[in-house]
């Protein structure tokens, strides 16, 4: 089966119910005939820019209609004032904290800005690893942040 018939799969179980991660869509694929690994789930979540929010991984559109993704997506200080909590630093990292489910639509929130001095992000379930160039960059993003957070 195609990649995008995998993503219209994806698309229609997200819509449809709950999924909390991605082991549980991964199974779920598997029951529509899909041979998928984790690591596959993973990309396809990347790149059809599902968040995951308190009751599972939502569409960025909210329901799939096709429109244009950016149109739906909160801005990146909507998304931080919400979910944000606190920023520590650590050299030229940040360890940006969130609430419980949420790191992984910060982190993608973050790197759709294409900031300079972000390098990359890491998300776990509550935590934003972010990677700058240097440290004064570093500090400059904290900054910025923490101005979000509020």
């Amino acid at each position: 089966m195609s990649k995008t018939e995998r993503h219209n799969a994806i698309r229609e179980l997200v819509a449809a119910a709950a999924i909390s991660n991605q082991e549980e869509l991964r199974r779920k694929l598997i029951k529509r005939g899909f041979d998928v690994t984790q690591a596959t789930v993973s990309r396809d979540i990347h790149e059809l820019r599902l968040f995951k929010g308190p009751n599972g991984y939502a569409l960025p559109s909210g329901n799939g209609n096709g429109r244009n993704e950016d149109e739906d997506l909160p801005s990146i200080h909507d998304v931080l004032s919400s979910f944000g909590l606190k920023v520590n630093q650590a050299l030229n990292q940040l360890v940006l904290i969130t609430t419980s489910g949420s790191a992984q639509a910060v982190a993608l929130g973050i790197d759709h800005e294409d900031w300079s001095e972000v390098v990359g992000t890491l998300a776990g379930d509550d935590t934003v690893l972010i990677i700058c160039p240097d440290l004064k960059r570093a500090s400059q993003l904290r900054a910025r942040l923490e101005e979000m957070i509020g």
